[in-house]
């Protein structure tokens, strides 16, 4: 299982389908927040679960699903 402490800001956030996702601006508690000034994020914070988490390898974010079922499911944080 990959720890929060191994996702770092400005980490790049990739979808199993190869697709960017967005961007890390942070981890809070089991969710990594999005950066908002990201057009791939929509320009808004959004909140994806650490066990989407496939894997971090190449200074990047694997999830364990697509880029569209991720931003299907991912919350807008408010």
């Amino acid at each position: 299982m990959v720890q929060p402490a191994d996702i770092h800001p400005h980490m790049e956030v990739i979808g199993s389908d190869g697709d960017h996702v967005g961007k890390v601006d942070h981890v809070v508690g089991d969710e990594i927040e999005l950066s908002k000034l990201d057009l791939g994020a929509g320009l808004k914070h959004h909140m994806v679960p650490l066990s989407w988490v496939d894997r971090v390898e190449d200074d990047k974010v694997w999830l364990n699903r697509t880029k569209d079922a991720a931003k299907a499911a991912w919350k807008i944080r408010v």
